[in-house]
C-alpha cells in the first residue's frame, strides 16, 4: 500500500502527532479540565515570584478581586445560556412529525437490512452499536479472505502479490478494531475511536485500484469479489456517520450539564470572592506565597472551570468532525501520494 497510515491505526501513531490526538481524542475529558486548570493554578501562583506589583497591593489600591471577578458574573451566565441554547437547537433535529419519524425508522431498517443480505453469516445484525461496527467489520475481514482465495486460484504472481498486500492490511486493521470494539460501550469514546480507526476510505480507493490495474488479468469471480469487497465496504461510511451523529448529540448533552453543574458553584464563588475579599484578607504567607495569591488564584480557576470544559469537549468534537469531513475514497488527512499522479 502505498498510504504510509493505510492500516488506519491511529493508536499506533508516534511521537508529537500521536500526543496530540490522544490529548484532543482519547484523554478522559474531565482529567484534560483539571491538567488545563492546574497549569493555570500553578502559573499564576508562580508569577507572584516574579517581582512583579505585590497583588494585596493591588487590591488594596484598585480593588482588584472586585475587577477580576466581576466579568466572570456576566460571562458565565452568557456563556452557559448559549452554549445550552445551541445544544437545544441541535437536539431539536429529533423532533418531527410522525411522517418523519416513521421515515427514518425506515430508512434506519432498510439499512440494517441491506447489510444482513450482504452479510450471509449474520441473520440479524446486533442493535449495540459496537456490536454493530465489530460483525460489520467482521464481515469485511471474511469477505477480504475469500478474495484473496479466489485470486490465489488462477492468477499471476504479481496480482496474487498485491491482493495478498491488500487482504494483510485489511485483516491487520480489522483485528486491532474488533478487540477494541468487544467490550466497547456507546456513551464512551471507545466506539467512535474505534470506527475512526478503520480506514475504510483507502480500503475501497485500493481494492478499485487492483481492478483498474489488473481488470483484464481478473477472473469473473475475482471480478466480483472485488464488488462484493467494495459493497461492504461502502457499508461503513453511513455507519460510522451515523454513530458519529449520535455521538455528538449525546457529547452535547453531556457539555450542557456539565456546565449547568459548574455554573451555580462558580458564581457563587465569585460573589464570595467580590463581596468579602479584599487587600486585608487572609495576612501572612503559606510556602512564602501571600495567602491572598493562593485564594485569588483558586478563585480566577474557578470561573474559568466553565470555559474549559467547554473548550475540552468542543476539542474531541470538532477533531472528530475534522477527520470524517470526507465519505467515500476520499482521504483528506495527510498520507503520502500515489506514484501514478499525472
Amino acid at each position: 500500500m502505498s498510504d504510509s497510515d493505510s492500516s488506519g491505526v491511529l493508536g499506533q501513531r508516534a511521537g508529537v502527532g500521536g500526543l496530540r490526538l490522544w490529548l484532543l481524542l482519547r484523554l478522559n475529558r474531565w482529567f484534560f479540565t483539571a491538567a488545563v486548570l492546574v497549569i493555570v493554578f500553578g502559573v499564576l501562583v508562580a508569577s507572584s515570584k516574579l517581582g512583579l506589583t505585590p497583588l494585596r497591593l493591588i487590591v488594596a489600591q484598585h480593588n482588584g478581586t472586585f475587577w477580576i471577578f466581576s466579568a466572570f458574573i456576566g460571562a458565565i451566565i452568557t456563556g452557559t445560556s448559549i452554549v445550552v441554547t445551541i445544544n437545544q437547537l441541535v437536539l431539536s433535529q429529533e423532533l418531527g412529525a410522525v411522517g418523519d419519524q416513521r421515515d427514518r425508522m425506515q430508512e434506519a431498517m432498510a439499512f440494517r437490512g441491506d447489510i444482513e443480505d450482504t452479510l450471509e453469516e449474520e441473520d440479524i445484525m446486533p442493535p449495540e452499536p459496537a456490536a454493530f461496527l465489530y460483525e460489520l467489520v467482521d464481515g469485511i475481514e471474511r469477505e477480504a479472505t475469500e478474495f484473496e482465495s479466489t485470486v490465489a486460484a488462477d492468477h499471476g504472481d504479481e496480482l496474487q502479490r498485491k491482493v495478498a498486500d491488500y487482504v494483510d492490511d485489511v485483516t491487520e486493521n480489522a483485528t486491532v478494531v474488533k478487540d477494541d470494539l468487544a467490550d466497547a460501550q456507546f456513551g464512551t469514546f471507545d466506539v467512535i475511536w474505534n470506527a475512526l480507526n478503520f480506514n475504510y476510505s483507502r480500503k475501497i480507493h485500493d481494492a478499485r485500484k487492483i481492478r483498474t490495474d489488473h481488470g483484464d488479468d481478473l477472473s469473473e469471480e475475482a471480478d466480483a469479489e472485488v464488488d462484493e469487497m467494495i459493497k461492504i465496504l461502502k457499508f461503513f461510511g453511513p455507519a460510522r456517520e451515523h454513530f458519529k451523529t449520535l455521538y455528538f448529540q449525546w457529547e452535547l448533552i453531556n457539555l450542557s450539564r456539565a456546565l449547568l453543574y459548574i455554573a451555580v458553584p462558580a458564581l457563587a464563588v465569585m460573589g464570595l470572592l467580590m463581596m468579602y475579599v479584599d487587600g486585608t484578607a487572609l495576612p501572612g504567607t503559606t510556602l512564602t506565597v501571600d495567602n491572598l495569591v493562593w485564594l485569588t488564584s483558586a478563585g480566577f480557576v474557578i470561573g474559568i472551570a466553565p470555559f474549559v470544559v467547554f473548550i475540552v469537549y468542543i476539542l474531541r468534537i470538532a477533531t472528530v468532525a475534522k477527520r470524517t469531513l470526507a465519505m467515500g475514497p476520499f482521504i483528506l488527512r495527510e498520507s503520502e501520494r500515489d506514484e501514478d499522479l499525472g
